[in-house]
């Protein structure tokens, strides 16, 4: 596709192309950003009991330097070599990052609820030599480390950087009130040992030199993802991939970011794409204040960040947005500063859109990528043409095609598979030459396994996932179409579908949903579903649950579903046709 009818619609000033990112890499990126800002806030850590600490961009800088010197002159570490990060939303999540960066190493960002066998995976596959982890977390890591290439461990606290007096009460409530701060067993430094090493190093370190051969192709971060297919294997992001990614979103933004004046809440966790890029990387570089959640679960987590910071833009995931909109605190005092929200990780229901809108006021935009777009490929123009239901156009310097099973392109308004070509794209899976093959092919169109169709105007809507399609008597069925009508039942509060084997039509519908309204029977959703759907799309039936299972941003997992179903046989028995169902 060489034709470009979505460039129509950005908004007036936004160019079709990118500038060439003005900067070498992510180093130079945090420096020039410190250099500008250097004595506003760039981070603040908001606890849910509203106890905070916050870091300049000087300090963040300063810090930096010190614990990349760490890396480099205390352990030794070589220019490419990998550092895993195992923590949540913290004020010692950035220094580690840009401090991988400026010591011209590789970030591997890792999920701080994995399992054992998850952590074993991806330490070993990375071939990371440093782990850095909460120190909540170390009790997992016995019967990993002999399986992996590890050999210096970093414990950190959540309370890093917080005022003396405030640390040692969340420490002591979290270790001997909670009980939530195992003992550690394995041979490990403290971060403030480690960070005091590099304040030592940091003298006689060349900064410089740490990243003199890192450019736009160097390898940044390894983001770890089941990929289209398949298991989680590393999407190689180069500098240049984020930087580009980061000067896409500033360039459709441009006129609603004000430099040096925004402050965003970060509930989604920095280790997921989505937050590093958009909030970390986008909201650093433009002076921005960032205030971390170290977990929005509860979402009360995130009421005393609301009331004490003028929050302007926030991030999150459909799930995130109707937990919010379901607390009585949230409607009765919305955010007053809010700009913008911007959705992804999932289809946004446009009723939560819709009502998102009603309660704060301001619009909830949805976009739309993957980890291996590091990650947003399409956008809805805020302050422009929003269309619900769609996930927007292309970014600048983005093309985007729709191909048939023989790769070939579809007519318009036909579903095809969505193929993205762009700076953002990555490299490919990290030393798995046949799985990038797979995606990339040779000309560099990479294959999402995502279904979507295109209008004339070249907005684009998600039908769904290739894998995730149920098949009805041959005809295809979406599960997002099927969720989002069910969703707007006033009795649900959440929904996943599934397909399920079915001796009359191959398979049929089931719906897993969590009730707003203790009333809500089958009957009420299977009706509900009637009325706006095609026989064949109705589920033939609900099960209710008191929880659907998620990802760590909030994502529902369909293969958990169908693992739940597995692990109740007699339950996943087809159900009788309801009436009139065909």
């Amino acid at each position: 596709m060489t034709d470009r009818p979505w460039t129509a619609h950005y908004v007036e000033g936004t160019r079709p192309e990118i500038d060439a990112v003005p900067y070498r890499h992510l180093a130079d990126m945090a420096r020039q950003a410190a250099g500008r800002y250097s004595e506003q806030l760039a981070f603040s850590q908001c606890m849910p009991n509203g106890m905070s600490a916050s870091l300049t961009f000087a300090r963040v800088d300063r810090l930096s330097d010190e614990f990349a010197a760490y890396l480099r002159e205390v352990l030794k570490l070589s220019p490419g070599d990998r550092v895993a990060v195992q923590m949540p939303n913290c004020l010692a999540y950035p220094i580690v990052a840009i401090g991988v960066w400026k010591a011209g190493c590789v970030l591997v960002n890792t999920n701080p609820l994995y399992t054992p066998p998850e952590m074993a995976h991806q330490f070993s596959d990375s071939g990371a030599t440093v782990l850095v982890i909460l120190d909540m977390f170390a009790d997992r890591l016995p019967p990993v480390l002999p399986k992996t290439q590890v050999k210096t461990v970093v414990l950190v606290s959540i309370a890093e950087f917080f005022p003396a007096l405030r640390a040692a009460v969340v420490k002591f409530v979290l270790k001997h009130v909670r009980k939530q701060v195992p003992p550690v067993t394995v041979p490990h430094t403290r971060f403030a040992a480690a960070m005091k090493a590099g304040h030592g190093a940091v003298g006689r370190a060349d900064l410089a030199a740490y990243v003199a051969r890192v450019g736009p192709d160097s390898v940044a971060a390894l983001q770890y993802t089941g990929g289209t297919t398949g298991v989680s294997k590393g999407a190689t992001l180069s500098h240049g991939n984020l930087l580009a990614n980061v000067a896409q979103l500033e360039e459709v933004s441009r006129k609603f970011l004000r430099r040096g004046q925004e402050t965003v809440l970060t509930a989604l966790p920095l280790y997921h794409i989505f937050a590093l890029t958009v909030n970390f990387l986008l909201f650093y570089q433009i002076g921005g204040h960032d205030v971390l959640v170290p977990s929005p679960r509860p979402v009360t987590n995130l009421k005393a960040a609301f009331e004490k910071f003028p929050i302007t833009w926030f991030t999150g995931v459909n799930t995130l947005f109707n937990g919010l909109l379901n607390e009585e605190w949230f409607r009765q005092s919305p955010p007053q500063n809010l700009v913008t929200s911007l959705a992804g990780g999932m289809a946004l229901h446009s009723s939560v859109a819709a009502r998102w809108h009603e309660v704060t006021g301001t619009p909830v935009v949805e976009g739309y990528g993957l980890t291996e777009t590091s990650p947003v490929a399409t956008f809805n123009p805020i302050g422009g043409t929003v269309k619900d239901g769609t996930i927007g156009v292309p970014l600048p310097s983005t093309d985007i095609r729709l191909l048939d099973e023989a790769g070939a392109p579809v007519p318009l308004g036909q579903p095809g598979e969505l193929a993205v070509r762009g700076p953002q794209v990555m490299l490919g899976y990290w030393q798995r030459p046949d799985e990038t093959t797979k995606v990339l092919g040779s000309d560099g169109w990479l294959r999402t396994g995502d279904v979507a169709v295109m209008d004339e105007q070249g907005y684009f809507r998600i039908v769904d996932r290739k894998k995730d399609m149920i098949l009805v008597s041959g005809f295809n069925v979406y599960p997002n179409e099927v969720e989002e009508v069910i969703a707007r039942h006033p009795g649900v509060a959440e929904v996943g579908v599934i397909g399920v084997p079915d001796e009359r039509s191959g398979e049929s519908v089931l719906a897993f949903v969590v009730k707003k309204d203790p009333a809500l029977t089958e009957a009420d959703v299977i009706a509900h579903a009637r009325e706006q759907l095609t026989a064949y799309k109705v589920p033939r039936r609900v099960e209710f649950r008191t929880e659907l299972p998620k990802t760590p941003i909030g994502k529902i997992l369909r293969k958990d579903l169908r693992t739940l179903l597995a692990q109740s046989a007699p339950a996943a028995a087809p159900a009788a046709t309801p009436a009139g169902q065909a």
